[in-house]
């Protein structure tokens, strides 16, 4: 199995039927595969996201939220995933009571545990999502600011890319921009190009989560290989947002062959029902890619990773011992 990098992983969408069946005793195994696994086929992401509350209805305690960190990394373990980049929206966490600074806290907390305890390295970023407001925005990326040095490294701006407006976020962005916070933002997956470029112009992020429709656009792939941004790819969770009919018509391939910086992620490990393995393996067959087309994949994605560059060598030496 291939060390891996993933660098876009929803912490909230990732719990396995292990950590929901001791969070839950009452959640049977079926009930789980109905209740927090999407169909194959979603009508579009607003239909895949309606799976989203039932992971984080069961991350509102201090337990609960440790919980499903330490289970995430054993995840992360058993997929030979050398870094990974987890993602959570704080503001989601707190109707039982946290404020969202602990909620942050605990997260960290049990992420540095679980490094020291897998050998995972791994960090944090934190999300507002389409449907917040701009003061919701902005506490978001404060919390950013606040725990910066921390395993907290960036902002991200997730959700309904095609049914929220990008304006509400704009000021938090300025706000990362103005204290050199490290920013990524959803784009390109329910919306096509000109989602992208918006997110670009307005935003500034130095990555871009999914991006896949920027192959609409043949101005917009070259803006972002000259810019070097880094896209974030999914393709399972593409296919399951029917964002593509099936897996040869997804644009990977091509972003690849074309030059981008891209990367291999799983997005949601519990709505897609899917480990990066099982991700490459699919890639392999449909497009032919060998173990030097992988590694060069996560050695892009290391190298957009938010993370200093002594760490990124180090990182680097373990994915081409492979």
């Amino acid at each position: 199995m291939l060390p891996k990098v993933e660098l876009h992983l929803h912490l909230d969408c990732s719990l396995s039927y292990d950590v929901v069946r001791t969070l839950r005793p009452e959640i049977s195994e079926q009930r789980y595969r109905q209740e927090f696994i999407a169909p194959r086929r979603c009508t579009n992401l607003a239909d895949f996201l309606t799976r989203a509350p039932k992971g984080f209805e069961l991350m509102q305690t201090e337990a609960e939220l440790t919980a499903v960190t330490h289970d995430v990394f054993k995840q992360l373990l058993a997929d030979n995933v050398v870094y990974a980049e987890v993602r959570f929206a704080p503001l989601l966490h707190t109707s039982g009571g946290l404020a969202a600074e602990s909620v942050v806290e605990i997260v960290n907390e049990a992420t540095a545990r679980s490094i020291r305890e897998t050998g995972v390295e791994a960090r944090l970023i934190l999300c507002t999502l389409r449907h917040f407001t701009e003061q919701q925005s902005l506490e978001t990326v404060r919390l950013v600011e606040r725990f910066k040095g921390t395993n907290v490294v960036a902002i991200d701006l997730a959700g309904d890319e095609a049914g929220f407006p990008i304006s509400p976020h704009v000021s938090a962005y300025a706000f990362a921009t103005e204290k050199q916070l490290s920013r990524t933002a959803h784009a390109g997956e329910a919306a096509g190009a000109e989602s992208v470029w918006e997110t670009l112009r307005l935003l500034q992020p130095t990555r871009i989560g999914h991006g896949v429709r920027s192959t609409e656009d043949q101005k917009l792939l070259e803006y972002l290989r000259e810019q070097k941004i880094h896209l974030e790819v999914c393709p399972s969770s593409n296919l399951q947002t029917n964002v593509y009919e099936e897996l040869r018509t997804h644009a990977l391939d091509k972003l690849y062959r074309s030059g981008l910086s891209v990367s291999i992620s799983t997005d949601a490990r519990t709505i897609t029902d899917i480990t990066l393995e099982e991700e490459y393996e699919k890639i392999r067959r449909e497009f032919g890619w060998t173990d030097q087309d992988f590694e060069r994949c996560n050695l892009m994605g290391l190298e957009a990773a938010f993370i200093p560059e002594e760490i990124k060598k180090q990182l680097a030496r373990q994915l081409s011992k492979s």
